[in-house]
């Protein structure tokens, strides 16, 4: 011993060191798996909520894709109905493979001339197929404009009376007059 009573072989304070040491050792290794299992459970449910999130993305995309292109088959009805086509339908199918959507979000179309507005382009295609315009002139494929109407031969007809079971003779004789009208109406008289 030395003069403070002490021990000099004997280190208290390395000795405490070590067993604090080692305690913390001890109590790590025992909550080691603990946190091992916590840790594996947020990592699953972090990537739950990635999948999660990347699903609603995907969900909001394909939204978003068919709302525009519900606004660009609008849009293009629109305008085919405005130029006056009266088979839009038949037409819209004609046409809607041409047109899309430019970068800036405006309806364009590809030309002869490189990139042009839809507005143009269905103008064009419109004054280029008349076939979807409303007929002109009225009437049909057997009407002539030299036709002459027959001559009345009784009165005035009564509405009132035309019906299936009418005799044939006055069948003929309301359609010969109905003819008669039509002709007059169509020339202006």
């Amino acid at each position: 011993m030395d003069e403070s009573g002490n021990n000099p072989a004997v280190d208290v304070e390395a000795i405490v060191q070590r067993a604090v040491q080692e305690y913390m050792r001890q109590d790590v290794s025992k909550k080691e798996p603990a946190y091992k299992a916590e840790l594996h459970e947020e990592r699953r449910r972090r990537e739950q909520l990635e999948k999660r999130l990347n699903e609603v993305v995907a969900e909001s995309q394909r939204n978003r894709k068919i709302a525009e292109e519900a606004e660009r088959s609008s849009s293009i009805r629109a305008e085919l109905q405005q130029l006056g086509v009266a088979k839009v339908d038949l037409a819209y199918k004609a046409v809607q493979d041409g047109i899309f959507r430019g970068e800036d979000g405006r309806l364009l179309a590809h030309s002869e001339n490189g990139e042009i507005p839809a507005k143009e382009y269905l103008a064009s295609f419109v004054s280029d197929n008349p076939e979807f315009l409303p007929a002109r002139i009225p009437g049909g494929s057997g009407m002539t404009s030299g036709y002459k109407s027959p001559a009345v031969t009784g009165g005035a007809i009564d509405l009132d009376k035309i019906s299936p079971a009418m005799d044939k003779a006055e069948l003929e004789r309301v359609r010969q007059e109905i003819l008669r009208v039509a002709s007059q109406t169509l020339r202006g008289v």
